[in-house]
């Protein structure tokens, strides 16, 4: 059996080893260190959970042991999708750096930019960053990366999911050729694999398990869920997760329990706190601060329930973690694998369940065909839903479209008549409805009937009768003309608009004397 001295590390990295407790090297560690510390390329496969960051961590501080940095010029350079994941890299860099004088700098969001440069100016030995905050440091010149040495790309798959592929891609381009490159990824997507081929050269490939597999000290299972009603699936849901949390009883002593919306992660933390259980999230809306308070407490053992998003589905090494509960299925068949990866860590046992909707039935099908087995059905606590709830359901969402059009129909009503505004708010259809068979009524408000192209051949009914009687060419033109600048003729009556309550006598004179004269 292979052990850390049999490695060729420092021997004051292999002293730090030591006293962290580990003596024997996963077999990720036993299979990358050998051709890092060659100087080789390396291209490592893994399923989470099996030391993939101490299998870079402890090469790069045995090659850098000799040498000291420059001022803005980082020597070697560790890029990770969350800021978790960086966090822990560089609890990994104080750990087995506690023997040698080298510096280090973390470049991550959340954290004011002034406490970054003081770092960067003096000089750093690592830098450990996510590849946004470190293309911001360097767009405002505050960093040089043509010294950079060593390059190592965490969680690769995942920087594809997020979107960072081009960043890394430019973050490659401003590095030197010359530079020695350590890939580390759980999955091998297409993508991830054209990058390989393009900036790593003559890689090493270490692949110690089957792509996308779980961890075989994993006991998994999943609850077919379908909600008695539509409108209520999101509360029976969580009714669920109480019953499978209640079910485990004292196995579970911690949990992370993961969503797929950010939304979802506050509402469930609320419902669980409400009932009682300890709970808090965790997502990529929250500071920083509220990040690490959080994670710093499940860590300690204060906090038992843990509710994230997918950010904290990488990053997180939690070795105590008990069980995982996927709230959602995740999207990406990927994510499952190391959603449950934040447990059965280090050859300890572990649990993992999820809840699955009839929605969500493809991306399960996705996840099994990925790890290349069934995973068990668990009995769904709340029973089967019969045919008679899905029957209430439809006599309940009918009379919501009644009042609707009932309303509609009340309103355009009340214009036409006198109804009192009692009976229009209470809804009264048979009032309402009557009136409709009724004749037409001869007199209309004028204001919402159009007028007649040419009223000349018959009596206009909207109009006085002593106005009726003269029906001459004139007066159409003064109606017309009168219309025509939005406002009527002062003699039927209306106000002309913008003149105040009447017309004034020599405008009604100017128009009568040229129109009938």
């Amino acid at each position: 059996m292979i052990k850390f001295s049999d490695l060729n590390l420092n021997p004051k990295v292999l002293k730090a080893v030591e006293e962290a407790g580990y003596e024997t090297p996963t077999p990720i560690q036993a299979g990358a260190i050998p051709p890092a510390l060659d100087g080789r390329d390396v291209l490592g496969i893994a399923q989470t959970g099996t030391g993939k960051t101490a299998g870079f961590v402890l090469p790069m501080i045995t090659l850098l042991a000799r040498g000291r940095a420059r001022a803005r010029m980082p020597r070697s350079l560790v890029l990770c999708p969350t800021r978790e994941l960086a966090a822990q890299v560089a609890e990994n860099f104080d750990t087995y750096t506690k023997h040698l004088k080298l510096t280090k700098a973390l470049l991550i969001g959340g954290v004011s930019f002034k406490e970054q440069d003081t770092l960067i100016d003096k000089g750093v030995d690592v830098l450990i960053a996510t590849p946004g905050r470190l293309l911001d440091h360097f767009e405002r010149g505050k960093l040089i990366l043509s010294d950079v040495k060593v390059m190592v790309v965490d969680e690769a798959d995942r920087m594809l999911d997020m979107g960072f592929i081009p960043d890394i891609e430019r973050i490659f381009g401003l590095t030197p050729f010359t530079r020695q490159t350590l890939f580390f990824s759980a999955t091998m997507a297409p993508e991830i694999e054209r990058i390989t081929n393009t900036f790593l050269s003559n890689p090493a490939r270490i692949e110690v398990a089957r792509q996308a597999s779980a961890s075989e000290t994993i006991e998994q299972g999943v609850v077919m869920f379908k909600a008695s009603r539509k409108d209520r699936e999101a509360t029976e849901k969580r009714k669920v997760l109480r019953m499978l949390i209640d079910a485990e009883g004292d196995k579970c002593t911690n949990a992370i329990i993961f969503c797929n919306r950010k939304m979802d992660v506050d509402t469930v933390s609320k419902s669980l706190k409400k009932y009682g259980y300890d709970a808090a999230p965790i997502h990529g809306d929250l500071d920083q601060s509220q990040r690490t308070r959080t994670l710093d407490g499940f860590r300690a053992g204060d906090l038992r329930f843990l509710v994230a998003s997918d950010v904290a589905a990488r990053g997180l090494d939690v070795p105590s973690v008990s069980h995982v509960f996927n709230f959602d299925v995740p999207s990406h068949a990927e994510d499952y694998v190391h959603r449950i990866g934040r447990t059965g860590r280090a050859g300890r046992d572990g649990k993992a369940m999820m809840i699955c909707t009839p929605r969500d039935e493809k991306n399960f099908e996705d996840i099994e065909r990925l790890i290349q087995r069934e995973i068990p059905r668990i009995d769904n606590p709340l029973g089967h839903i019969g045919s008679e709830a899905q029957g209430d359901t439809a006599t309940e969402t009918a009379p919501e479209k009644k009042p609707a059009s009932t309303r509609s129909r009340s309103r355009s009503r009340s214009r036409k008549t006198d109804d009192t505004p009692q009976a229009e708010a209470a809804g009264d259809t048979k009032v309402e409805i009557k009136p409709a068979a009724a004749p037409k009524q001869t007199e209309k408000p004028v204001a919402e009937v159009q007028p007649e192209p040419t009223p000349v051949a018959q009596p206009d009914s909207r109009t006085d009768s002593a106005e009726n009687s003269r029906p001459n060419a004139s007066e159409n033109k003064r109606s017309t003309s009168s219309r025509a600048r939005g406002g009527r003729d002062d003699r039927g009556g209306n106000r002309v608009t913008g003149l105040g309550d009447h017309t004034p006598t020599f405008i009604e004179k100017s128009f009568a004397e040229r129109y009938d004269g």
